[in-house]
């Protein structure tokens, strides 16, 4: 007798095995990456790539959230123009910005090529489109085309990269490679999906205004609380390159990438269902308590045992899969191995603060974060000292999340 699974572990491996199928050959391509380029071009890379991210959160206003809460057609056409018309003003603000930074040197932009300056923009518009164009996939339980197009778009950003390292494009390869993954994943997303024309103007109409008046939460409370999040996430990395050279950035970026692979196949893959999940719960129960519940349990299944085996084995791992320059970054994933296990639990269960409408919780929570973040690593310790105290400081920080977040599952706090 066959065992039917539930329907959230079949939304789960649909979205996992897209997952599975973006990250298999980035993964497969990283050892010939790392031997292909050098620790400081990919600390460079990694730089311009951790810009491209934040500029990107910035660029969507965060309403991609509220694409799940909204399934008219005709709501879904005004985030996506609004979020074209934020995207488009953000990407032109930016791209002009570190052109006139760049040319005035400026210690941070001075480790950046003029290709990195100049594409910034590119990156963060086509990022927070590619952003938005999923979320639409994820309101119509359209995974499995939104997982053939993440597929397609990694796919191609590991070969383009590989494929210029070794034409000789050397640091300008990773860039080069990365926007020309962005571009394919999105045109594939658009062909899969035919999510709403984009097309806008230089500036708002009545409707599209009334739409940022509607979500203004997303842009008020969670807007700046991702902004903090992602940039905490970066700061390190930009921190450190100034501290301690492109040497040292290039291995936290590689301990960063390796460290984040399981958040990007496993966590955000139960994300995605957990998405649809809590927003029926909490329309229909009132809270979503028995989803979280659930969600914690499996998030906390998967993680531990790729948890303990980089606690364990990293430097050796890191030296036999990447190479021997390498070690130094698997000596920083031990130190790190702990708080990504929290993070691995905590940030597909954060969609809850959207949820529960506390964005204001999680805003005050970031702000403790970046604080802590940014105290750690202006004292003036060596290297292995300063990513210790900002992964206890970040892990006593996510255990409060946790607890935090379980209040708002079960509606028991006062609307923010």
């Amino acid at each position: 007798m066959k065992v039917a699974l539930p329907t959230f572990w079949k939304h789960v491996i649909t979205v996992l095995s897209g997952a599975l199928g973006a990250q298999a050959l980035p993964l497969l391509m990283a050892p010939l990456i790392t031997r292909m380029c050098t620790p400081a071009q990919l600390g460079a890379f990694s730089v311009w790539f951790g810009i491209v991210a934040v500029a990107a959160i910035g660029a969507t206003l965060r309403l991609e959230a509220a694409m799940v809460l909204d399934h008219g057609e005709r709501q879904q056409r005004t985030c996506f123009r609004v979020v074209a018309w934020s995207a488009t003003l953000l990407a032109i603000a930016i791209t002009a910005a570190a052109a006139g930074g760049r040319a005035l040197d400026l210690p941070f932009l001075r480790q950046l090529s003029w290709l990195a300056v100049l594409t910034i923009g590119l990156g963060a518009w086509l990022t927070a489109t590619m952003q938005t164009t999923l979320a639409y996939a994820t309101s119509h339980n359209a995974f499995g085309k939104a997982a053939r197009a993440k597929v397609w778009g990694a796919s191609t950003i590991a070969l383009g990269q590989v494929g210029l390292l070794y034409g000789g494009a050397g640091g300008a390869a990773l860039i080069t490679g990365h926007l020309i993954g962005l571009c394919a994943g999105l045109a594939a997303a658009r062909l899969l999906l035919s999510p709403p024309d984009a097309a806008t103007g230089w500036r708002l109409d009545d409707e599209q205004r009334r739409y940022l008046r509607r979500h203004e939460k997303f842009w008020r409370f969670s807007l700046p609380s991702n902004l903090l999040n992602v940039m905490v996430g970066q700061l390190p990395l930009f921190l450190i390159g100034l501290r301690h050279g492109a040497v040292a950035a290039g291995l936290f970026a590689l301990t960063q990438r390796v460290l984040a692979a399981p958040v990007a196949l496993l966590a955000a893959s139960v994300l995605e269902v957990f998405k649809r999940q809590s927003v029926h719960d909490f329309q229909t129960l009132g809270n979503c308590k028995q989803a979280y519940r659930y969600t914690f349990k499996a998030l906390l299944l998967l993680g531990l045992g790729p948890s303990v085996v980089l606690f364990l084995f990293s430097p050796s791992l890191f030296a036999w899969v990447f190479g021997e320059p390498w070690r130094a970054a698997g000596e920083l994933a031990r130190i790190l191995a702990p708080l990504y296990f929290l993070n691995f639990i905590a940030s597909p269960l954060s969609y809850v603060f959207f949820v529960a409408g506390k964005q204001k919780m999680d805003l005050a929570w970031q702000v403790a974060l970046f604080m802590m973040t940014v105290s750690v690593f202006l004292l003036p310790l060596p290297l292995h000292q300063s990513v210790l105290w900002y992964a206890i400081g970040y892990s006593l920080l996510y255990l409060v999340y946790l607890h935090m977040s379980y209040q708002c599952a079960q509606n028991r706090l006062e609307a923010a």
